[in-house]
């Protein structure tokens, strides 16, 4: 094939062969690339680096939107805060999936608080892998949502440049730029990468009355190094370490129902303090061998480090000079979802044209997460079956550590607020969570004929320690996952999988310990159909999960007794996609096509008993549509490729969804009750090669300016962005 056309072909299929072989993958490789999901007993996906670059996406929920089964709530319009659900489980700061970074966890304490704002940014990945449901037990502790696992850029086998860079509307501009080589050494193989990422934009939305930028920057450099020494059997050390500066001008206040019809990216001028910096540091050291041709060994110690400090709008009042209680904030406070309903005088505090006064709160938080990882993968016959027998345990442990205040400003009604009391450090929030977890797994691939049975099981065991203002408590949890999944090969085309699995999602420390919060339970059954030919892929599934304890979170979501166990819910569904090569054989150019179609049905089976406060779950009746999961999701795309000129064009269409368990269509009580909208985004992008390794960049995202109403969670309606384009550039050497 022409060089410049392998350059990007088959980019949009999602089933296109790499050169793997997935019994021999390391073993925490999650999907191990495109070809080996054929292998996989439960649905996968896995999203290459072309698929990522190929609309110039910041957002990562734009690039998922592609998956089927993934289901996204925005937040920022950018992705930089991301709400992921994966077949239904509740997608708030994506806390029911397992996120990581290289096979390691990467939310910052994923035991003690699932639910923080991190999220890796993906335009510095070479791949996305995806298993949704409960197809798995070797990553947890939330298996019920799924996994997605984030693969970094890979140390090169030869020298190798790359600088991708490209500008855009709202002064948005995207750097990356990384090097690296394998050398041939006295002893072995080194090899090395540096790489760095740049983001930044001023943002889409406006400060009314104020001014100010919206947007947000970050920077991220990373460096990786390996040795393969010359020894008795093949040995690999490698280590990585990576940093992030994020700052984003972002608030937890959406618009009036009104407001976000007529003027959907303006904001209230009480937000005009929002900003929230963070940094972490990620590092890993890590260990393969295959000591004979049918063991493999993993052993990676890691550490996270991050710390943020939300200091952002709270609640309001009408009253100016107000009282304050001993945790900083004002006496009789409106919080600001129900504010911005129309009527209340606080609105006219919110946008400045009332006095009154606004709590602004200092959400200081330091996480840290450390442990390390050990798994072995094992091959051996017994009879005619052949086994591959997967195991491991590793030891973790985590934090959040919370030290809080609220600054009150009086506004004069003009759009000016001015200081009126300086917030004490820790006077609202003092407390410290920890965990200790120990997880082992055990899972065994054994293949008969055409008949491949995977067998597994999981266990984690806890132990919370809480520290809330010298007051020390703690508990222990243990629980366990597990399933059986299988696949038969009717044909050298057609592959049958499915599977049934006990999925868990551990609550957090202080929810455990203190609020009585149990683990969320289900009972996942995945049945579908794979078909693959050199030129045409489709899988289709169907799906069914019920849950137990299912858990309401209450970040950002309410107050009071708000952290409850809901009850138990049932979704079910089907999920289908078709990718082929519609250009005739030897036509000299390509022409991808792609279609996705996710149908979910995801239903309260009782009434949230007692509680619940103002959480998403409350009102909740039997029969109840989930909140933020829509019935409906359609993408499909197009491209053209014939190694000078490429061309993409990806649409998405997504139904709408309630914004809470009442199902009410617009709000009653609150601006978080009522509908999400219905959207159609369509995104062209093009590149043009100049020679060989240098590329001419374009596009334009959300082509026809759709306005959208896309969440109305933490408080109030809040849009998608809108229509943008971009000009870039990309060199290979």
């Amino acid at each position: 094939m022409n060089a410049k056309i392998k350059y990007l072909s088959w980019a949009l299929l999602p089933f296109a062969a790499i050169a793997q072989n997935a019994e021999t993958l390391p073993p925490m490789t999650v999907v191990g690339g495109k070809d080996a999901i054929r292998q996989q007993v439960g649905s996968a996906a896995f999203v290459s680096q072309d698929e990522i670059r190929s609309q110039n996406h910041l957002n990562v929920n734009r690039i998922l939107d592609r998956v089927p089964g993934v289901f996204v709530r925005e937040e920022d319009g950018f992705g930089n805060f991301p709400n992921i659900s994966l077949r239904g489980a509740e997608g708030t700061r994506s806390e029911k999936a397992t996120i990581m970074e290289d096979g390691i966890p990467t939310a910052p304490a994923p035991y003690s608080a699932p639910a923080a704002y991190y999220f890796p940014a993906p335009a510095r990945m070479s791949g996305i892998e995806v298993l949704k449901g409960s197809s798995q037990v070797r990553y947890g502790p939330h298996t019920t949502g799924g996994v997605i696992n984030f693969l970094s850029t890979p140390i090169p086998d030869t020298r190798q440049g790359y600088l991708r860079y490209s500008f855009g509307s709202h002064q948005t501009h995207q750097f990356l730029t990384h090097y690296g080589n394998t050398l041939d050494i006295e002893n072995g193989r080194f090899g090395y990468l540096v790489e760095l990422l740049h983001q930044q934009s001023d943002g889409f939305r406006s400060i009314e009355k104020t001014g100010g930028d919206t947007g947000f920057q970050r920077t991220e450099p990373m460096l990786k190094l390996f040795w393969e020494p010359d020894a008795a059997f093949y040995q690999r050390f490698e280590f990585k370490i990576g940093y992030s500066d994020f700052e984003a001008d972002e608030t937890y206040l959406g618009l009036t129902e009104s407001d976000a019809r007529s003027n959907p990216h303006r904001r209230y001028a009480a937000t005009q303090f929002d900003v929230i910096p963070t940094e972490q540091l990620r590092t890993y050291l890590r260990w393969n061998g295959s000591p004979s041709d049918t063991l493999d060994l993993e052993s990676t110690l890691y550490y996270n480090n991050f710390s943020r400090a939300w200091y952002k709008l709270d609640h309001v009042s009408t009253d100016t000079n107000p009282a304050v209680n001993n945790q900083g904030n004002i006496e009789g406070r409106s919080p600001l979802h129900r504010a911005l309903m129309e009527g209340n005088p606080a609105l006219g505090v919110l946008k400045g044209e009332s006095p009154g006064s606004i709590g602004v709160k200092n959400n200081n938080r330091d996480y840290e997460a450390f442990g390390w990882q050990n798994a072995f993968a094992k091959r051996f016959m017994t009879g005619d079956i052949a086994h591959s027998l997967v195991g491991g345990i590793r030891l973790h442990y985590d934090y959040v550590d919370r030290f809080q205040e609220v600054d009150v400003y009086n506004g004069t009604g003009n759009g000016a607020f001015n200081l009126f009391r300086q917030g004490i450090p820790g006077e609202e929030a003092d407390r410290k969570e920890e965990t200790f977890a120990t997880a082992v797994f055990l899972e065994d691939s054994m293949r008969m004929g055409n008949l491949t049975l995977k067998p597994g099981v999981r266990g984690e065991f806890l132990r919370y320690d809480v520290n809330n203002r010298g007051n020390e408590s703690d508990d222990t949890l243990n629980t366990w996952a597990a399933g059986l999944g299988m696949t038969y090969d009717l044909s050298h085309t057609e592959t049958l999988f499915g599977g049934v699995y006990r999925g868990i999602s551990t609550p957090g420390a202080n929810a455990y310990v203190n609020n009585g919060i149990k683990e969320e339970e289900s009972i996942g059954y995945e049945l579908g159909l794979r078909h693959e030919q050199a030129r045409l892929a489709v899988e289709v599934a169907g799906f069914l999960t019920q849950y137990d304890n299912l858990v309401g979170t209450d970040t950002g979501l309410g107050t009071g007794d708000s952290n409850v166990n809901a009850g138990e819910a049932t979704v079910w569904g089907f999920e289908g996609q078709v990718s082929f090569n519609a250009a005739p054989q030897n036509a000299g150019f390509m022409l991808p096509v792609y279609a996705n179609v996710t149908y979910t049905n995801a239903e309260l089976d009782n009434a949230l008993a007692t509680g619940g406060s103002e959480d998403i779950y409350a009102g909740g009746a039997a029969g109840a549509k989930l909140p933020y999961v829509p019935e409906w999701k359609f993408s499909f795309g197009v491209g053209y490729d014939d190694g000078t000129i490429a061309l993409n064009l990806d649409a998405t269409w997504v139904d709408e969804s309630f914004g809470t368990a009442n199902n009410f269509s617009a709000p009653v009580n609150t601006t978080r009750e009522g509908k999400t909208d219905d959207v159609f985004l369509l995104d062209l992008s093009g590149s043009y090669a100049l020679r060989d390794g240098l590329r001419l960049l374009a596009g334009v995202q959300n082509l026809t300016d759709e306005v959208y109403v896309t969440s109305r969670i933490p408080h109030g309606p809040r849009t998608g962005a809108p229509r943008s384009a971009y000009v870039g550039f990309e060199l290979l050497w």
